[in-house]
């Protein structure tokens, strides 16, 4: 393995300090931080990246995807799933069980980390799926980030919405819990009331606020009633904001995602089913909500959510060009299909970054505030020991990134299978140039190096 020496960058330090200076790599770790390093002194054979005008960061943790490998291969795969990591500046991903086969098992999870050593070019680890039937795997399958719980938007072996089986699995062990927090009974009584409607934007009123706060709070009480860790996946309202802010354990975590801090409901009206996810997109004022409570800390970090769909599974037609997914100026060409019929979800790895950094450039948050939550609260929160920040001694995951350029999101341009974004035609700033992975240069001059393989991930 090459050594790396990283000249003359500005380098995101912990405790909100900034370095000009060089950063050493040996051996897939950071072995010196220091204002100028002379290459002489250094180990040879030395690969030297010029840094200067361009930022470091601790590489992202994604601690939310669905990367649909196995059973699912044609919206995505492990492969391409890590290639738009590399791109994006994600060197992890924890990644989520609805797979086919479900990973409830330690045999599935066995052969998912198999999969990933193979094909993997960034680091990576697996949540467990819990069931109705609490399987002895749940406790005891390693090495798994946690313990995932589908309390709504699922049908199937991972549904679990019923209070008793909840309390059963959260009074069980004590690896940490992340749910999806919407109440199931809620969402199927509403979808009764609005049956047989082609409005996308129904979506968000069927799995409505209310839905995601009754789970939220449950979920909340069961975790109070054992002291048992939890962490609430993709926060989307303003109600569990401020449940959260006046009710948080400290042994409780939250993430939300870019899109429920970028896109409301109004999406919907320009790009259609490429807006649908769950939980679904909310309003303004729940935007405002959940970016106060990412700056005061009542969330903890981000999460993409990552989860592709086809184009044909959005619900999309083209009258002319079948090559690339509907943006914004040609949706008015396209023809839907019923909403019934569309799955939820859209990718994010490769945009996560950017569209963060670029409300730093707009002086919303800081490149620290970005880091911390997209690296190190990530790490903390699931014992990932060694990474997250820049430090003597950790592992070399860092991101090179461009403060200085904006360029639009492109679909032709994505590594996702899907091939389209939800964010195609914004103009971004902070996209990565260089992404190194355990001392490996994953990403560079616009290329990702498929032979770099990331590790799989120890929790503590």
């Amino acid at each position: 393995m090459l050594s790396i020496l990283i000249r003359q960058g500005t380098i995101i330090l912990p405790d909100r300090q900034t370095l000009l200076g060089d950063v050493y790599i040996q051996h897939g770790k950071i072995a010196a931080i220091a204002p100028s390093l002379n290459p002489a002194d250094l180990d040879q054979p030395l690969e030297i990246i010029e840094a200067k005008g361009l930022t470091l960061l601790a590489g992202v943790i994604d601690p939310q995807v669905h990367f649909r490998e196995p059973g699912l291969e044609h919206k995505e795969d492990l492969r391409s799933a890590s290639h738009a990591c590399a791109k994006g500046g994600v060197t992890s991903f924890l990644e989520m069980p609805n797979t086919r086969p479900l990973t409830i098992t330690q045999a599935a999870l066995d052969d998912k980390l198999s999969r990933a050593a193979s094909k993997c070019v960034v680091n990576y680890g697996f949540f467990i799926g819990a069931t109705g039937e609490i399987l002895p795997d749940l406790l005891t399958a390693n090495p798994t980030c946690g313990i995932k719980i589908f309390m709504g938007s699922m049908h199937g072996a991972l549904l679990v919405d019923q209070e008793d089986v909840l309390d059963r699995i959260f009074s069980q062990g004590d690896r940490l819990i992340a749910v999806h927090a919407e109440d199931q009974a809620r969402i199927a009584q509403r979808r009764k009331e609005f049956a047989g409607s082609k409005e996308p934007a129904l979506h968000s009123i069927i799995q409505d606020n209310q839905a995601a706060l009754n789970a939220t709070q449950l979920a909340v009480k069961l975790s109070k009633k054992y002291q048992r860790r939890l962490h609430i996946l993709h926060m989307s309202t303003g109600e569990e904001a401020e449940f959260l802010r006046q009710d948080k354990p400290e042994w409780v975590t939250a993430e939300v995602t870019p899109q429920h801090l970028f896109m409301n409901i109004g999406a919907y009206e320009k790009i259609g089913s490429l807006a649908q996810m769950n939980p679904p997109l909310r309003s303004p004022r729940d935007q405002e909500i959940l970016w106060q409570a990412l700056l005061d800390g009542v969330i903890d970090f981000i999460a993409t959510d990552h989860a592709p769909h086809t184009w044909a599974e959005k619900g999309f037609a083209a009258s002319e060009d079948q090559q690339a997914p509907p943006s914004e100026k040609s949706s008015k060409d396209t023809v839907l299909l019923e909403p019934a019929n569309v799955p939820s979800g859209m990718p994010g790895v490769e945009t996560s970054l950017p569209l963060m950094l670029t409300q730093a450039a707009k002086g919303r948050c800081s490149v620290h505030q970005v880091s911390q939550w997209m690296s190190a609260n990530v790490a903390k929160a699931y014992k990932i020991a060694n990474k997250g920040e820049i430090r003597i001694g950790w592992d070399a995951d860092l991101v090179l990134v461009d403060l200085h350029n904006y360029k639009p999101v492109r679909n032709e341009d994505l590594l996702t299978k899907c091939g389209w974004s939800s964010f195609a035609g914004w103009e971004l700033t902070g996209w990565a140039v260089t992404t190194i992975v355990g001392g490996q240069i994953a990403f560079a001059d616009g290329k990702v190096n498929p032979d770099v393989r990331g590790q799989a991930l120890q929790f503590g």
